[in-house]
């Protein structure tokens, strides 16, 4: 949590709305605490029993920093948006991309690559391995997340992107600067809504999406559940599909630096350090306690015997090869 927030900000977040979905884990009273040194308003999700996330993106709209920002981003704890043009700050991507009205920037998954224990040192360091920029689990589509401009003709924000009523096409680019598909923008192809073919795509930014973790995190997860679906399982396929470990990405590692020193400065504040401390040792126990369930150990065993590529990607791959041939 002090990671994503820290990062957020060292790339030009000027405010986080945060919504918590219920948690007893410990990371409550780090953005309660973190919220005296960082601009943060944290709220409880209104939304009970499903749906939390499309609750709190409606919420989100009668929230005065939302009304009054420039620009939205709207992103999973887990995501870290990675920015290549001028010094990695969002302002840099803006400009690269031409000062559109919404900018989509496509995922990258990045794998467990064989970290087995939770350890408290900053995600973007421990996993750099990943699957190739133009395909993901044998898709060439890939999700986005969007920032979303204050001229942009809203109708209502998505998880992935904005939704739009207006009969004309607002100038919207993919994180390469180029205009995304028309059939995104009109939402004509539904199964298409939150993706678009990623090959290009990623010129000026790159989503890195921790999905993974180390398996004692995933443990977590999947003890913890979807936040948009109740009956989605964090089983072995959702693992594989995003367990590609044949690229790298080593990027996001020239903030490392300063994330340091903004994470030391963090956690030297004696209310965010007590909260972190507390935070990781909730974490790390849960982890040990699943481990020795029979469905913990069960997981384990399936996760050694997974398939090394995500299903279909390996003859998707050769078939990509033979075109280029």
């Amino acid at each position: 949590m002090l990671e994503w927030l820290a990062y957020h900000h060292m790339i030009g977040v000027s405010h986080f709305l945060i919504y918590s979905n219920d948690c007893d884990d410990g990371t409550c009273e780090v953005l309660d605490a973190a919220a005296g040194s960082l601009p943060i308003t944290h709220l409880p999700n209104p939304t009970k029993g499903r749906h939390y996330q499309m609750g709190a993106l409606k919420d989100a709209r009668k929230q005065p920093c939302v009304g009054t920002a420039d620009w939205v981003w709207i992103s999973d704890v887990d995501e870290f948006l990675c920015v290549h043009a001028g010094d990695g700050k969002i302002s840099d991507l803006i400009q690269a991309c031409g000062d559109p009205s919404a900018i989509s920037v496509t995922f990258r998954y990045f794998a467990n690559a064989g970290i087995d224990r939770f350890v408290d040192r900053p995600v973007i360091r421990q996993f750099m391995r990943c699957h190739a920029e133009d395909i993901c689990a044998s898709d060439t589509a890939i999700e986005v997340k969007t920032l979303v401009q204050k001229n942009f003709p809203l109708h209502s924000f998505g998880a992935h992107r904005p939704f739009t009523r207006a009969d004309y096409l607002p100038h919207w680019t993919d994180g390469s600067g180029r205009p995304v598909p028309e059939t995104f923008v009109k939402t004509t192809n539904k199964r298409r809504i939150r993706r678009f073919p990623a090959a290009g795509t990623q010129s000026f930014a790159t989503l890195n999406h921790y999905a993974l973790r180390s398996r004692d995190t995933y443990l977590v997860k999947r003890a913890r559940g979807d936040v948009n679906r109740p009956n989605r399982a964090f089983d072995v396929d959702y693992w594989t599909d995003r367990n590609d470990s044949g690229s790298e990405d080593r990027r996001i590692l020239t903030h490392m630096p300063a994330l340091r020193r903004a994470l030391h400065q963090l956690k030297s504040i004696p209310e965010i350090g007590a909260a972190h401390k507390a935070a990781v040792a909730h974490h790390r126990a849960y982890a040990n306690h699943l481990r020795k369930t029979r469905d913990g150990k069960a997981l384990l065993a399936a996760l050694d015997a997974a398939p090394r590529l995500p299903r279909n990607e390996a003859q998707l791959c050769e078939a990509l090869k033979a075109m280029r041939l």
